[in-house]
């Protein structure tokens, strides 16, 4: 099995990847400080939970945004399942794909990793959004080339910063609002409304400004732990691709081993 890593600024995902099939993940609270020994006992014990034997795991591939957490990721790697990782983007794992932007190597991994995913995986010209910490946009062309993007905060960065803000303002839970009316009676259905429509209408913006920029049909991923939050709202995405990241970080790991 492979044991793909993917490092964000919210959470790292552990996923276990066997011929092709995730078979397993896990997530845990990003934090630079923990360490390989702490990884391990946690994911040690999920592991034993879902029956997963430590021993069959042949390698291991990580990506990530967050630098400060690489070196206790690689050391989980060599000390508790007793191979070197590779890191996406480095070699000999390089990207391999154009990178058509004005500064190639300020992408992040992560989309990167997805645009590699969403090519092999659809036709044609692609919008994928990414719902995390913060929500990227990225066009990926026919050919496999990332042609740039947008990036704007994530939903709950952008509740956080509301309520952290206004004093009077209470936190509330990021849910779609039960029906679709957008004039809220009170305080919190106001909240609901403006984060929830607002998120909406900003995503059905954005894309609609891209296709327009694009000029030829465009196909819409939307990926992410939020994706589902957002799908049965509104008709943008053309497909929900869950485990984009470690779908193309498996993919990443076929090819070098081909």
């Amino acid at each position: 099995m492979l044991l793909a890593i993917d490092a964000g600024n919210t959470n790292v995902v552990f996923a276990l990847v066997e011929k092709g099939v995730i078979v397993a993940r896990w997530r845990i609270a990003t934090d630079p400080r923990r360490t390989a020994d702490e990884y391990a006992v946690w994911l040690s014990q999920l592991m034993q939970l879902g029956g997963h034997d430590r021993g069959a795991v042949e390698g291991v591939i990580i990506a990530t945004v967050v630098p400060r957490a690489l070196h206790n990721l690689q050391v989980l790697a060599s000390k508790y399942f007793a191979t070197e990782a590779l890191i996406a983007g480095r070699a000999p794992v390089e990207w391999g794909i154009a990178i058509d932007v004005d500064e190639p190597a300020s992408l992040g991994a992560d989309r990167a990793v997805n645009t590699i995913a969403a090519h092999a995986l659809h036709d044609g010209d692609l919008i994928v959004i990414d719902f995390g910490t913060a929500t990227t946009f990225d066009l990926v062309d026919y050919r496999g080339a990332y042609k740039g993007g947008i990036i704007a905060p994530g939903i709950n960065l952008s509740l956080d910063a509301l309520v952290t803000a206004a004093a009077k303002l209470p936190r509330i839970a990021i849910e779609a609002p039960a029906d679709t009316r957008v004039i809220g009676l009170n305080t919190v259905s106001q909240m609901h409304i403006g984060i929830y429509w607002g998120y909406v209408a900003m995503i059905e913006g954005l894309v609609a400004r891209m296709k327009a920029e694009v000029g030829r049909p465009v196909k819409v991923i939307a990926t992410g732990g939020l994706a589902t939050l957002f799908e049965k709202q509104t008709d943008v995405f053309d497909v929900i691709e869950a485990d984009l990241t470690i779908q193309g970080l498996a993919m990443m790991w076929d090819r070098h081993h081909i």
